[in-house]
């Protein structure tokens, strides 16, 4: 909302100074209306245009300023995510397993500060992806993107479409901590291919300063979700690139032989036993934030309670599903005579869908 209150003030301010400049303007030297519509457009749009008066006949010249492109959204109201956290922020987000553009859409107009496109569980790749990248960026919600495995290919498949955070999943080690990290950078710091001139990332080559932030601005995340990455953790978090450590307490449960009871005691204190080992690093002064999934035992608010900076608090088919189920049971639950009486108290107030 403030980034539109924003855009609105510069559209607004534009607008009174154009109508300023003269009192009454003269025909001849008047702007034509195409001119006035681009000219109110914010000044952080990527196309800008010249402040000579037009001849109503002339064409607005276009130039595109790469130095106005945030690229780590493609929009520029937006702080980024690791700003948000080191300035103390809570932040709440959601995991998209459907891949809808629609269902991205709606999460990001609801006002998740983020969401994760789930590319390890989900059914969509890299182009239904893209898609829900799109969508979100107008709705100016910072995307994270989980990808399937440790890998160079994945790892630079899923950058080169630009998120401000990616994801990876089942972290062991400190050498695979360093190779997931060595993926996000390019030589020689690591081994990430240079296609920036090309791809949606550096806004398909137009942002020229791409290279020089996009490292520093990406959220880099190593989940941890065995008991092998636990004993690690410590030495997991401390390695130079690592943002964030993501808890998974399924993979967790199922690690320890527990799959279908995730909130037996002995997961729930080996869960938490990370979570301490994390936020003891965090005191100590390292960067590094902590993140994790509600349960239904275990809600949003208790992890944030116990010092969570990332809190995934849903996952968009689960939310259908719930849904879906409760109002199918509230259905069949009713008698055909109390449907009738309820249908006609709500024709009486209002639309049914109230």
């Amino acid at each position: 909302m403030a980034a539109a209150s924003s855009a609105s003030l510069r559209t607004t301010t534009h607008l009174s100074l154009l109508s300023s400049s003269s009192s009454t303007p003269s025909p001849q030297t008047q702007p034509p209306r195409s001119f006035l519509r681009l000219k109110s457009q914010p000044f952080n749009s990527p196309l800008h245009l010249s402040s000579q008066p037009l001849h109503p006949r002339s064409k607005p010249q276009l130039k595109a300023i790469s130095s106005d492109l945030d690229i780590s959204l493609l929009n520029p109201h937006c702080p980024s995510l690791k700003s948000r956290l080191a300035s103390g922020e809570t932040l709440y987000g959601i995991f998209l397993l459907s891949f809808s553009p629609t269902l991205a859409e709606i999460a990001g107009l609801a006002g998740y500060d983020y969401v994760v496109i789930d590319m390890e569980h989900g059914p969509g790749g890299i182009s239904e992806a893209l898609q829900c990248l799109r969508v979100l960026a107008s709705t100016h919600t910072p995307v994270i993107l989980r990808v399937p495995e440790v890998s160079a290919a994945w790892a630079k498949k899923a950058l080169d479409l630009g998120p401000q955070g990616i994801m990876f999943p089942s972290i062991e080690s400190v050498s695979a901590a360093e190779m997931a990290v060595s993926y996000c950078r390019f030589p020689p710091r690591g081994v990430r291919g240079a296609a920036h001139t090309i791809v949606r990332a550096s806004a398909y080559g137009l942002d020229d300063a791409y290279v020089s932030r996009c490292e520093e601005e990406l959220l880099i995340m190593c989940q941890v979700e065995t008991i092998t990455g636990i004993k690690e953790i410590e030495a997991i978090a401390a390695v130079d690139g690592v943002d964030a450590i993501q808890t998974g307490p399924l993979d967790l449960s199922a690690s320890m032989g527990y799959l279908w009871d995730p909130g037996h005691k002995k997961v729930k204190e080996m869960l938490k036993e990370a979570e301490r080992r994390i936020l003891d690093v965090k005191l100590e002064g390292r960067s590094v934030y902590l993140g994790g999934f509600a349960m239904p035992k275990d809600p949003p608010e208790m992890l944030k309670q116990r010092g969570y900076h990332m809190v995934s608090g849903a996952v968009d088919v689960a939310m259908f599903r719930k849904a879906a189920v409760e109002d199918v049971k509230r259905f069949r639950s009713i008698g055909m005579e109390n449907a009738a009486e309820e249908g006609e108290g709500k024709e009486a107030d209002g639309y049914w869908s109230e």
